[in-house]
């Protein structure tokens, strides 16, 4: 008889075909347009974008694209970007690196904007959707930096969502001791919005970040 074991070139090459097919999946999703499970659909072309890969091993999972983001495709590509890199301490060809670093959204198509000019919230399709099936093909990831209150309460649950991104950053030791094989950081969003509580909070910039950085420097080499 032939032997029909599978060996770890093809089991690695199945895992691979099968998140290829999953972003593929996600690329072509048009529910929240078509077919809305929540509220209105979205007033504009769907333009799923994130960034994944089998091996990366530092995942930022965040809000959802913002118009900058929504035209020109990559994640974080807008001044909020910059300043997620001066934390993360790596340059732009590296958090550009798919093989490196998972980017992964709460949502993944720009939300639209509210009268006051500011985001919707990420649409909830997306994260019951694909989530689940997306961190089952991440068996790599070893760090997760969970940036703002969608985010950490899907990621972090009840009491990051009854607690709110402030006080969640600020237990961010409590979190991150609390991972084993994941660690996870809670980050407040990168933007100008939050240049007074950055300026009220000096911690964050003497002690989290180094943590923060060095975790990044070691899961890079």
């Amino acid at each position: 008889m032939p032997d029909t074991t599978i060996g770890p070139m093809e089991t690695a090459s199945s895992d691979a075909n099968a998140l290829d097919a999953l972003v593929r999946s996600i690329r072509a999703c048009r529910v929240c347009r078509d077919n809305p499970r929540y509220g209105q659909p979205l007033a504009h072309e769907p333009r799923p974008i994130l960034q994944i890969s089998k091996t990366a091993r530092i995942c930022i999972v965040g809000q959802a694209p913002g118009t900058r983001v929504n035209k020109s495709g990559r994640p974080f590509d807008d001044p909020s970007g910059v300043r997620l890199r001066q934390w993360l301490g790596i340059d732009e060809t590296t958090f550009y690196d798919s093989s490196k670093v998972a980017i992964i959204g709460m949502g993944f198509c720009f939300p639209g904007l509210r009268p006051d000019g500011s985001d919707l919230p990420p649409r909830r399709e997306c994260a019951e959707i694909w989530r689940a099936a997306l961190f089952a093909q991440m068996r790599n990831v070893k760090l997760l930096v969970i940036i703002g209150g969608y985010a950490q309460r899907w990621h972090l649950g009840q009491k990051s969502a009854q607690q709110g991104v402030n006080q969640t950053v600020q237990q961010w030791r409590d979190v991150y001791d609390a991972g084993s094989s994941i660690r996870r950081i809670p980050l407040p969003h990168p933007s100008w919005h939050n240049n007074k509580w950055l300026e009220r909070n000096t911690w964050f910039d003497t002690d989290l970040l180094p943590v923060l950085r060095a975790d990044v420097r070691r899961l890079l080499r």
